[in-house]
């Protein structure tokens, strides 16, 4: 098997290269809980802890935290709703068209 002699310099380059790639990978996987916490704010409104995240995370994995986002963008609609007796009459807009023979 032929090998292949680098100079120092390359060997020095290739290292520092690889050192710089893990250090964004180990970066990058660090910050997910708080890129998703922000991103969870920007869109709905709803503020979470990063480190609440990670700990659903490490518990119940992906679906933990797919589980725990959905149960928190219920509970916001649910605030943000009227509330809904059985005395509350339907609301018939929503179910049929309108009629648009009454112009």
């Amino acid at each position: 098997m032929p090998t292949v002699d680098l100079p120092p310099q390359y060997v020095t380059l290739l290292l520092v290269t690889l050192i710089v790639l893990l250090l964004l990978l180990v970066t990058s996987l660090v910050s997910r809980p708080r890129v998703f916490t922000q991103y969870l704010e920007h869109m709905t409104g709803i503020k979470l802890s990063p480190r609440d995240v990670g700990r659903v995370f490490k518990r119940r994995g992906r679906a933990g935290v797919r589980d725990m986002f959905l149960e928190l963008i219920i509970r916001e609609d649910l605030r943000d709703s009227p509330r809904i007796t059985p005395d509350t009459p339907p609301d018939r807009g929503v179910l049929s068209p309108p009629d648009k023979s009454k112009k």
